[in-house]
């Protein structure tokens, strides 16, 4: 058989193999063809989609910028002036003068001493120092943490008017966006004008005019180098740097801008020695370091009274600073002397006048370090501080204080609520159970006139958050702040009478005019007199007998009622005497337990230490309520125990809702 032809094939082989060789796709060394390069292809298409992509975010940003034709006309102005009661100062709020001061109308220096300290090469760079961004970068490094940063005055501006203060990848590109487009449509001095007048100096006040004339009573045309020199010092760290915060702080600061001032150029070393030799003189207001908790809160509540209005106002407030001062005296006294071995780190106080006027606030032990106002906005258990209102519930059903109760363990559906140290005394009277803070009977006492009586008592008499209706709430267990339950207690001390805690008496404009004066109603009547002076003669004899004895003053009646909580997590004395009602609590804001802290400790002291001084000079007088004889029980007849009736979470406007009954062991003593 003859062998098959193939030839003609190798023929074609060897030339389909010629002409990849020559295409580069074979390699006759190697005797295999070469794969093709794709890669190549797939990265030039993944670098253009990510350039459409980084367009497109671009443009969305660009699209959402604002418009900034007006920003030179006008600035927004906020300008309060708080006053006490006296008419002394306690801060000012909100500061942005509504003229903008051009900074050709400023000495030369005091722009110059912001671009020293702040951004050396403003005058040169496009918006973004990239010299800047590296020279930060190598020193942070080298520090290991961040010790400086790369953001140009105009960043910085851009970050102040329209951004958000959150350190995040798309809010720092978009602050460069935006630098890149105020460097496009403003001029330097422009740039620098909005800067000055924009800028953070600290004590509630923004832009240069409104810090000139809140730290040094000056118009900024005529500062001086050294003020000058404060002024650019403060915008790094506002709150601590400000002149007010710590003179000796903010002089030192100053130091280093006039020697970044003479490194750039912008003054000899003769004239920064001359500067730095003098000391501004600082215009401090009368308001104490602590008083920012209450200007903070009476500021907020402008807007409900007169609506939002610009220009300057004066608001007439009920502080008086003089015992807003005792007040944080005691408090930090207190946490100084006993909060260490107690575990104890936050406090709050209110003083109120019987009618719900602030005199006092005390939001914590420093406002520098926490502007968190715990008198106002912390929710905390009572304990057994919420007890006036357990047994306000039993005498309105019929109870009076000399009826005999059986102090002794109880059990409600599983619940057995405890006494203090697991005491209890048997065959007591109404008025000794409340004065030794016996959570047996109290317990006995919300069941007999219902959980949802209780809870509407405490709201009728001023205490605002939900209350959980169940038999546990007779220990305090609903959450409440400082400032509703010591307002509650107003109605006590008061003779019976609604008292809403309340801070400004009138609002003014800077020429005059009145835009609002509290009106003079009368308060509603909330107890009836017999019964707010059995509460009040029960509060007397936890002073003299029971768990409050260390708040008692030698001098001048006085009632009142210790609250602990479950683990010791809030130790609280609210009392009152003929002048004053006041609320002390102590704690943690973390929620943890304290080292057997309790009411009639640290909380009962404070007490004492602030009102012994804040009825200093006044005559002692007879407790108001105490004034209107015995206790009249009211009509209604006793009924048994109300054990059926439905758990609720009482509102203020007292509209329970049903929920399930769960009920927890926790020990409300004292």
């Amino acid at each position: 058989m003859a062998a098959p032809k193939i030839e003609p094939r190798l023929q074609e082989r060897e030339a389909a193999r010629a002409q990849h060789a020559a295409d580069g796709l074979y390699d006759p060394a190697a005797g295999a063809p070469k794969r093709k390069r794709t890669w190549p292809y797939a990265l030039a298409l993944l670098c253009a989609w990510s350039a459409i992509a980084a367009c497109a975010l671009v443009a969305h940003w660009v699209s959402q910028f604002p418009d900034i034709d007006g920003l030179l006309r006008s600035a927004p102005s906020r300008d309060i002036t708080l006053l006490d009661r006296r008419g002394r100062l306690i801060a000012r709020r909100g500061l942005v003068q509504g003229a903008v001061v051009p900074i050709a109308e400023l000495p030369r220096y005091v722009p110059d001493a912001f671009i020293a300290i702040e951004d050396r090469r403003f005058r040169d760079h496009i918006g973004l120092d990239l010299i800047g961004v590296g020279r930060a970068a190598l020193e942070n490094m080298a520090a290991g943490h961040v010790v400086q940063g790369g953001s140009t005055i105009t960043q910085q501006l851009a970050k102040n008017l329209f951004l958000e203060s959150h350190r995040t990848f798309n809010r720092k590109a978009h602050e460069a966006l935006l630098a890149l487009y105020l460097e496009s449509r403003y001029s330097k001095d422009e740039i620098l004008t909005l800067y000055l007048n924009r800028v953070y100096f600290g004590a509630g006040v923004y832009g240069i005019e409104a810090a000139s004339e809140r730290f040094f009573n000056k118009d900024a045309r005529a500062l001086t180098l050294p003020e000058a020199a404060t002024l650019a010092g403060i915008v790094k760290a506002p709150t601590k740097l400000n002149p007010i915060a710590d003179p000796l702080v903010a002089h030192a600061r100053a130091g280093v801008v006039l020697r970044a001032m003479e490194d750039a150029g912008f003054i000899s070393e003769q004239t920064r020695v001359r500067a730095a030799a003098g000391q501004p003189q600082i215009v401090r207001s009368a308001g104490t370091p602590g008083s920012g908790h209450f200007a903070d809160w009476a500021a907020a509540r402008i807007a409900r009274l007169v609506g939002e209005r610009s220009g300057p106002i004066i608001v007439e407030t009920t502080l008086d600073i003089s015992l807003q001062s005792k007040a944080e005296r005691a408090i930090e006294l207190g946490l100084s002397a006993e909060g260490g071995k107690l575990n104890a780190h936050q406090a709050a106080l209110i003083a109120l006048a019987p009618d719900g006027a602030i005199r006092a606030m005390v939001g914590g032990r420093s406002y520098a370090d926490s502007p968190y106002n715990r008198a106002t906005d912390a929710r905390r258990q009572p304990g057994s501080a919420f007890k006036p209102f357990v047994y306000l519930a039993a005498l309105e059903h019929g109870h009076t204080p000399d009826d005999i109760m059986n102090d002794a363990p109880i059990a409600i559906r599983g619940w057995k609520p405890t006494n203090y140290e697991g005491r209890y005394e048997g065959q007591i009277t109404l008025a000794r159970a409340f004065a030794k803070s016996s959570n047996a009977v109290a317990a006995q006492l919300t069941l007999e006139a219902g959980p949802a009586q209780v809870a509407r008592a405490a709201h009728r008499l001023g205490i605002a958050s939900a209350l959980s209706a169940v038999p546990s709430l007779a220990l305090g267990t609903s959450t409440v702040t400082p400032l509703e339950l010591t307002g509650a207690y107003a109605a006590f001390a008061n003779g019976g009478r609604r008292a809403v805690p309340y801070a400004i008496t009138s609002i003014r404009t800077g020429t005059g005019r009145v835009l609002y004066r509290r009106p003079s109603s009368r308060a509603r009547t909330v107890i009836s007199r017999g019964h707010a002076g059995a509460l009040t003669s029960m509060m007397v004899e936890t002073i003299e007998t029971g768990t409050g004895k260390a708040a008692k003053l030698s001098d001048r009646p006085s009632a009142g009622k210790t609250g602990t909580t479950q683990d010791f997590r809030d130790a609280w004395f609210v009392g009152f005497t003929a002048d004053f009602v006041c609320g002390v609590w102590i704690g943690n804001d973390d929620n943890t337990p304290m080292h057997h802290a309790t009411g009639g400790m640290l909380p009962a002291r404070m007490f004492k230490s602030f009102m012994q001084k804040a009825e200093a000079g006044l005559p002692a007088r007879p407790l108001t309520s105490l004034r209107f004889g015995p206790a009249a029980p009211l009509a209604s007849s006793r009924e048994g125990p109300i054990a059926s009736q439905a758990s609720a979470n009482v509102t203020p406007e007292q509209h329970p809702a049903t929920f399930e009954d769960v009920l927890g062991s926790l020990a409300g003593a004292n």
